[in-house]
């Protein structure tokens, strides 16, 4: 089974090598890897030169932001399974996408598992713990969602369901797998292990502002499904990451 992985990059000089090296040193050997670039100044462009031989296709050009970056690598990818993954995040090891991969089975559409957050400086060093256990129909009532570096989905599912809104800059992936899994109920495995790496640091968390910022975009994409989350839904989803510092 053939599965594209698509990292986002922009002025990614600092920690894309590590990005690239997890993808390129899989074990499983049916990646078509896939690299969208905003028009980089730094020396991101000269990292992903060097590794060239291992990327199926490289783009680099302005762009509308971090989505629609997304956005242009899924409607590239020709792989039977879409997996995104940012510039400051890798795989924990080479048995990674083999796990993902044998974990699909012809009824399943979509593949999630764990994360840790590390020190952007020592990435040996965790932060945080996002455990995301099994999914339950209805968990995004809780806050729940799982972490969007290792939700891995059929790419039948953004044909039928969509791409990322670009409505949204810092909760399209939130909105995306509100709609498919939520609203659209694709058949979803919990794969029970730690399989990314991210670097702490993210934009809608990195101030209280941005965080209510981010709280307000939650809600407008439960309002572009449709849908009406309950009353303390938008709460626990961030008071949800409280748990994530105690799991470390």
């Amino acid at each position: 089974m053939k599965i594209s992985i698509i990292t986002v990059a922009y002025n990614s000089g600092k920690t894309i090598e590590d990005t690239i090296k997890s993808v390129i040193n899989q074990n499983y050997q049916g990646i078509e890897y896939i690299i969208i670039d905003g028009g980089s100044t730094d020396n991101t462009l000269e990292i992903v030169e060097q590794y060239k031989s291992s990327i199926a296709l490289v783009v680099s050009e302005k762009d509308k932001g971090i989505y629609d970056a997304m956005n242009k690598g899924v409607a590239v990818a020709t792989g039977d399974i879409i997996g995104i993954l940012n510039s400051d995040d890798f795989y924990v090891d080479t048995d990674v996408i083999g796990k993902v991969v044998h974990t699909f089975t012809p009824e399943i559409d979509g593949v999630y598992g764990d994360l840790v957050y590390v020190d952007p400086i020592d990435t040996n060093k965790v932060t945080r713990t996002w455990l995301s256990g099994e999914y339950n129909q209805g968990a995004f009532f809780k806050g729940w969602m799982p972490p969007h570096p290792t939700f891995f989905v059929r790419r039948e599912v953004y044909q039928k369901y969509g791409a990322y809104s670009l409505a949204l800059k810092s909760a399209a992936d939130y909105e995306f797998m509100l709609r498919v899994v939520h609203k659209n109920r694709i058949r979803l495995v919990y794969l029970n292990e730690i399989i990314v790496r991210m670097r702490a640091g993210g934009a809608s968390n990195a101030s209280l502002k941005n965080r209510l910022k981010a709280n307000q975009e939650d809600r407008l994409a439960w309002k572009m499904n449709e849908l009406k989350p309950k009353m303390f839904t938008l709460i626990r989803k961030p008071l949800s990451k409280i748990f994530q510092f105690l799991n470390k």
